[in-house]
């Protein structure tokens, strides 16, 4: 099959090469300056659609293929610049040639402002400008669809946008912020016909007075321009459909987006329930969602985070599962309020019941004990967000934001699992819940004194509640050395209760003496400081209904150890930083350095324990411009990692049926190298993407887990591991990506090497993962051929634990096709197929899954009728293995059956 997808390929490249030609040439001013990023339009004279463009390189060349037979009008411009058109014949018989320009000056660049919004591609400074119809086929239905037909643009698996390899942090429409967090829901929401224009904002800052300042590029952002039929006027589409969902079960789905743009004010609705699997909103996203807010002290040294609850809440892997139902509403508006204040804001409603069926192999390292489960989980999430947005600028010196991000939910669990393990059977049922709820506020303040003098102010305050509930009712009586329960009940109906009360405030002051054009100083003064309250116990109902409360475990080596958690937790960080950034050349270089002083307290078990300490943290970054779209950048940093309350706390508390965990309040913080080198190229001269990174760090007196395994029973505590037994990770991943005519061309690897020491039965034992993931592919964006991708990925998880050696394969082939015919029939298809096995083919197994839709609409009819047919082969799983310092895992997870759905979309 791999043989013949890329026979396909080949005879496609080889048809187009042969059937067109090259024009290159040069494009300079009158003065015979060379201009760069100029652009160059080949239209088809007769009818005058787009048949190829070119972007100028830094020497003013630029190429073109055109296709034989045809007469075509060339047209060279740049910003500032007379347009010059020139006309071409290419003959059947001809060769390559040379067509030369030369553009004479404008006297006013207004005249010249028209042709940014002509050009397939504009670059100005930090921004890149794409006219979407320059790229797009007609096939595409949502922003995600032509994001990926963009030169330098991808879209991740999980629907994210990616732009010379770093994640897209914020995307608007108008100008005006989209869901602020989350690139995804712009992606699968966004019609792809309301897309004018796409502005790639690099180096982002959306502070003016800030902007060159400190070192944003790692910062992105994208804006899209909508049509001029889309402003001003409501538009969007209302989906609706209904089917079967495998035999018997009625599937169903109804998807309503709304959206209005106006430069006063915006809204956009966006909602979806389904039975189908089409998760918009997962329960990880949730977590992940930072609604804009970003880490506070990035680059000040210091790693401190608020961890969520432990509870092993079941994710479907990849959204599927044996059954989910989605509900999804979204509101997300703008609203200029004022000539000085602008205020923005979104909700988002989520409630998602999933079924998940699992069947696992896990090996224990230490005991050498393979389990086997089979497990049931229902689970339902109940999530809400809401942001409130401000933004005041009475004037350019000043500006003042305001956020508040609420988050609540309500996350319940039943599991019902048959573990098995050196002939002994234990069926377990788990109950979890959690209903976390939180509300971060931030403020900020930016005040420029005058050319010299520049201040900046943050204050971010975090309220978090948390309260999860675990109950394990099981045969075997869970850790029998540890917990107290009563031996003469039928079954073991273990509990317990958990409260985490968060309050977590940071502070600072930045200050920014400007030296001159190509040198500034930054001086940073602030504070964190967190005050957690956590509570646990654990008890067991009886048979009658009664409770057995737990305070002590017995004496464990003449000693007994608490069960019961009341701990009073504060963190305290405050710090100077100095910072020097200097542009010499072709080169900025910035030296820092920052002095913590750092303070733990923990009132627990009827005594106090303080820690005291400072540190000097020093960083480095250093950027490499070789030319306007290509750098070097290297940054290197000693960064001190403390922990929050959960590993401080030294009552013992349940991770799950089989893992108990104590805190250490002795506990130090672990100090990490982290080195890091990223280079990045983007040639729109010939359309060539080249990024990659490598990075290495090196944890010294790391959080380890000290951990008595036996069997599958395990108890574990944090220590600090000895500076001579130091946890190494080297990292490397690099992208390549070339347009050949309608052809796009992608290469891309990721390799990561880990290694660890832990402490299992009072023994150092080093685990290693190598992990190699490998992706290539070749997309077509044809106007009147079918379009196609097809692809290879590679997966290889190496994994050593002591010894015990494990390397899982998963080999991936798949193929995408679009077709148009009999005018207003579309027929999109995809395919996937899976190859997953081990090295010792103990474990082998093949799948795949096809999915497919028939479309019809007629001209431009509002109506849009499709056949909607998923998981067509009826595959009834999917694998995955993971590792951990423990245990490896291979699992295999029951997804949804087959699903024909007809859906009616009607456009708004």
């Amino acid at each position: 099959m791999k043989k013949i997808l890329w026979a396909i390929v080949l005879l496609c490249t080889l048809s187009v090469t042969a059937q067109s030609i090259k024009v290159r040439g040069v494009i300079k001013d009158t003065l015979s300056q060379p201009l760069e990023f100029a652009n160059v339009v080949a239209t088809v004279t007769s009818n005058g659609t787009i048949e190829s463009y070119g972007i100028t390189n830094e020497k003013g060349m630029y190429q073109l293929d055109l296709p034989k037979g045809e007469s075509y009008t060339l047209k060279a411009s740049f910003l500032g610049f007379e347009t010059q058109e020139k006309s071409v014949t290419v003959g059947e018989d001809d060769d390559d040639r040379t067509l030369d320009f030369i553009l004479k000056s404008l006297a006013a660049e207004l005249d010249g402002v028209e042709i940014v919004y002509e050009m397939p591609v504009t670059v100005k400074g930090d921004t890149i400008v794409y006219n979407a119809d320059s790229f797009t086929t007609g096939d595409e239905r949502k922003l995600g669809d032509v994001m990926e037909k963009l030169p330098g643009v991808e879209i991740n698996d999980d629907g994210e946008i990616q732009v010379e390899g770093k994640t897209v942090q914020k995307v608007m429409v108008e100008g005006k912020d989209f869901f602020d967090g989350d690139s995804k829901l712009a992606t699968k929401n966004i019609p792809a016909d309301a897309v004018d224009k796409v502005e790639v904002l690099r180096n982002y800052n959306e502070v003016g007075q800030m902007r060159g300042l400190g070192n944003d590029q790692d910062n992105v952002a994208i804006n899209i321009r909508l049509k001029e039929g889309k402003k001003n006027f409501w538009f969007g589409e209302v989906t609706a459909g209904g089917g079967v969902v495998g035999e018997e079960e009625v599937g169903y789905l109804a998807h309503p987006k709304l959206f209005y743009y106006s430069p006063e004010y915006s809204l956009n609705f966006i909602t979806d329930f389904n039975n189908i699997g089409e998760v918009p909103f997962t329960f990880r996203d949730y977590f992940n969602f930072t609604g804009g807010f970003r880490n506070f002290n990035r680059g000040g040294g210091t790693t401190f985070q608020v961890s969520e609850s432990d509870l092993g809440f079941a994710v479907a892997q990849n959204n599927r599962a044996n059954e989910i139902e989605t509900k999804f509403l979204a509101g997300n508006f703008s609203w200029k309020a004022g000539k000085s204040l602008d205020v923005s804001g979104f909700g988002i409603l989520s409630d998602n019941r999933t079924n998940i069926v699992t069947n696992s192999i896990r090996q224990y390292i230490a005991s050498g004990t393979t389990e086997n489960t089979a497990s049931t989980s229902d689970q339902r999430s109940q999530l809400a967000m809401l942001k409130l947005s401000s933004v005041y600028k009475p004037n350019t010196n000043l500006q003042i934001d305001y956020d508040a991000l609420v988050k609540t939910s309500k996350v319940t669990e039943q599991d019902n699992t048959l573990s098995q393990f050196e002939g002994v059977s234990n069926n377990i049922e788990e109950n979890l819940e959690n209903k976390p709820a939180s509300i971060n506020q931030n403020v900020n303040a930016y005040y420029t004194l005058n050319d010299k003098n520049i201040f900046a102010g943050q204050v971010q305050h975090l309220y978090q509640d948390e309260d999860p509930f675990y109950n394990a009712i099981t045969d075997i009586l869970p850790f029998a050395g540890i917990i107290p329960a009563d031996t003469t009940q039928n079954r073991f109906n273990t509990n317990q209760q958990k409260n985490i009360i968060t309050n977590k405030l940071d502070a600072k002051v930045d200050y920014y003496y400007v030296l001159n054009n190509t040198s500034n100083l930054n001086f940073t003064l602030g504070n964190t400081y967190s005050n957690q309250l956590f509570d646990s116990s654990i008890f067991q109902v009886l048979d009658n209904g009664s409770q057995l409360n737990f305070n002590a475990t017995p004496a464990i080596q003449g000693t007994t150890l608490p069960l019961v958690n009341d701990v009073n937790y504060t963190f305290s960080d405050a710090f100077l930083g100095a910072h020097y950034k200097l542009k010499t050349g072709k080169f900025i270089i910035t030296p820092g350095v920052t002095l913590h002083n750092y303070n733990l307290k923990d009132n627990q078990l009827g005594t106090e324990n303080t820690q005291n300490e400072w540190k000097v943290l020093p960083d480095f970054n250093a950027i490499f411009n070789i030319k306007k779209s290509e750098s070097l950048r290297f940054n290197y940093a000693i960064t001190a990692q403390y922990s929050d309350v959960n590993d401080y706390a030294e009552a013992f508390v349940f991770s799950n049926y089989n893992r108990l965990f104590r805190g250490n309040r002795n506990l130090e913080n672990s100090l990490s190298h982290t080195y890091n080198l990223t280079y990045f190229s983007f040639n729109l001269f010939n359309y060539t993407n080249v990024s990659g990174n490598v990075s290495y760090s090196r944890s010294i007196n790391g959080f380890k887990s000290n951990t008595e395994l036996i069997a599958i029973n395990q108890v574990s505590s944090p220590f600090n591991i000895d500076s001579n037994f130091p946890d190494e990770t080297i990292s490397a991943f690099g992208r390549f990506s070339k347009r050949v005519k309608k052809l796009q061309f992608n290469l891309q690897g990721n390799f990561a090497l880990n290694k660890f020491n832990n402490l299992i039965n009072n023994q150092i034992l080093e685990s290693e993962s190598i992990t190699q993931s490998y992706r290539g592919s070749v997309r077509s964006s044809f106007r009147e051929w079918p379009n196609f991708e097809v692809g290879y990925r590679l997966t290889v998880n190496n994994y050593d634990n002591g010894g015990n050696a494990q390397i899982f394969y998963t080999q991936r082939p798949y193929a995408n096709v679009d077709i148009n015919f009999l005018k207003d029939f579309t027929l999109s298809a995809e395919w996937d197929y899976y190859n997953y096995s081990n090295d010792e083919r103990t474990v082998e197994n093949t799948y795949s899954f096809f999915n497919a839709n028939l479309y019809y609409q007629k001209g431009d009819s509002p109506w849009e009728f499709r056949i909607q047919a998923d998981n067509i082969l009826d595959t009834e799983f999917t694998n995955n293995d993971s590792f951990s310092d423990q245990f490896n895992t291979t699992s295999q997870y029951f997804v949804l059956p087959r699903i024909m759905m007809l859906v009616i979309k009607y456009d708004l």
